[in-house]
């Protein structure tokens, strides 16, 4: 299969990350909005134009699937993009929704979902939840993680001054769900944080759970071939890349 990956930068590389891990595509076409990121701060109508423009981006690719890895516009626009796709397209926030309930069995666990305005604004996450019936579940906007993950602190006084300001007063959750693909980079930091008790939900990892459960997937690709699309500096996104992955 030929996958075609969407993100609004460069966050969603970590879901790459986790295809690749995984070996079910033969072909991963990367596209990162670098030019108009980040989506987390922009409206709904803004998202969808964007999220629209991609899924014609892909048109030339003659892929597959579409992946969203961006949680704004999984959240905002994945109706608009399956209208206007002729393949299948699959967003970060119903699998992540999925993996969550398939961690906890207990309906009344305490839930903490993380995300940038957008995403924690739309209540994608929270309603989806509550159709599974969990009940207490608390979503907190973290948009300060986006540029520090960018300027790859992923440890240290900084961060841990970040996190104690958006944490400090609140009560320890079960799991945390990290609704923005930058956020797996410093869920080491976030678990010493908390402690290994609470269960991190990671949009990479959620995703491979998902489509294993929704396709049968005959074939491992050992040697996934890779091509990184950007609107804006695509070698400063290559480069990127090639940190992250190791390719």
């Amino acid at each position: 299969m030929k996958v075609g990956v969407f993100d609004s930068g460069i966050g969603g590389l970590t879901v790459v990350k986790s295809l690749l891990e995984h070996k079910l595509f033969e072909k991963i076409i990367y596209f990162g909005d670098t030019a108009r990121v980040p989506y987390g701060i922009k409206d709904k109508t803004t998202i969808i134009r964007y999220a629209i423009e991609a899924v014609e981006f892909f048109k030339d690719f003659d892929i597959d699937l579409i992946i969203v890895a961006c949680n704004s516009v999984s959240a905002h626009a994945l109706d608009e993009m399956r209208e206007h796709s002729t393949c299948p397209v699959i967003g970060v926030v119903e699998a992540g929704i999925l993996a969550t309930a398939n961690a906890l069995e207990d309906k009344n666990s305490n839930i903490l979902v993380l995300g940038t305005k957008a995403t924690i604004n739309s209540k994608a996450y929270e309603l989806g939840l509550k159709d599974k019936e969990f009940k207490n579940i608390e979503s907190k906007a973290t948009g300060l993680f986006v540029p520090l993950v960018e300027e790859e602190i992923y440890e240290g006084e900084v961060l841990d001054a970040t996190l104690k300001h958006y944490f400090q007063n609140l009560q320890k959750p079960d799991a945390i769900i990290l609704g923005c693909t930058h956020f797996p980079l410093i869920s080491k930091t976030i678990k010493n944080y908390f402690g290994d008790e609470t269960i991190l939900i990671h949009s990479g990892d959620a995703i491979v759970e998902y489509l294993e459960n929704k396709f049968e997937f005959i074939t491992k690709y050992k040697n996934t071939k890779l091509e990184f699309f950007s609107s804006e500096n695509p070698q400063a996104l290559k480069n990127i890349a090639k940190k992250w992955l190791d390719k």
